[in-house]
């Protein structure tokens, strides 16, 4: 991949820790991820356990928030992460061969969504070398109002900080001395639909809440270099022992 916008973005992937490659997909088939959302709502999530699906609210669908491993369970999202496309966006900005992760649906759903706590994504991924790339797809107008991602630009080049525990369902760790100094950094991303959003695994990032009428959804995609090894004892128990908190206090 050799077209300006995607050499602009290496460039800013690499001295700010994101970058932002404007429409790289059309209003049809930001439409055409929107249905099969609700597709894959409608029709698989009740046949998944505990922990498929978040909700700002237990019980209430209209608060629905995050859609983890997507690609796992339906056979269009696995095309969709597995797409050269996005593998390719993936490889240009890391500068090596990559293999696709992970895949989730977000929403910060109207009225109810909650902040997002500063965090680093590399923290979650129980990974060494951290080289990872988190690519963010706004499938909906994306503003401060209804919780933009804010980057502290350049925070890659400063390695893995100390997290701690938060309240935030699906969200379970955040940045424990995130400061003033982080916050005179940050840059506010505002997106239109089909706006992808790159950003290094080790790249502090956060949202606001969804103070208004409209819902900010969006896929995550995640890609490791082909390089990277991941400790996969050690991260499954840690989603088990979270998975199994969560359900005690009565989140999922």
């Amino acid at each position: 991949m050799t077209t300006k916008p995607s050499q602009h973005a290496k460039l800013k992937f690499d001295e700010d820790g994101f970058a932002i490659v404007r429409g790289f997909i059309d209003r049809d088939e930001v439409e055409r991820i929107n249905n099969e959302v609700e597709r894959y709502i409608d029709d698989v999530v009740p046949r998944l356990p505990d922990g498929s699906a978040f909700y700002e609210i237990k019980g209430d669908p209209a608060t629905l928030k995050q859609l983890p491993r997507i690609s796992e369970h339906d056979k269009f999202f696995q095309d969709f992460h597995c797409h050269s496309r996005m593998s390719e966006l993936a490889r240009h900005v890391l500068g090596c061969d990559v293999a696709p992760r992970d895949l989730q649906w977000f929403n910060k759903p109207p009225k109810h969504g909650k902040p997002t706590p500063a965090h680093q994504d590399g923290f979650y991924d129980k990974i060494k070398p951290i080289d990872m790339v988190n690519m963010w797809l706004a499938l909906d107008p994306v503003d401060e109002q209804n919780g933009c991602v804010r980057y502290v630009a350049g925070s890659h080049k400063h390695g893995l900080r100390k997290h701690a525990r938060t309240n935030t369902l699906g969200f379970s760790q955040g940045l424990v001395d995130f400061n003033a100094a982080d916050r005179a950094g940050e840059i506010a991303v505002c997106a239109k639909p089909g706006d992808m959003l790159l950003h290094h695994g080790l790249t502090i990032h956060r949202a606001d809440g969804n103070s208004s009428p409209r819902h900010r959804r969006a896929m995550g995609s995640v890609y490791y270099g082909a390089h990277v090894k991941r400790d996969e004892a050690l991260l499954e128990s840690y989603h088990h022992d979270l998975t199994r908190e969560m359900i005690r206090e009565g989140k999922l």
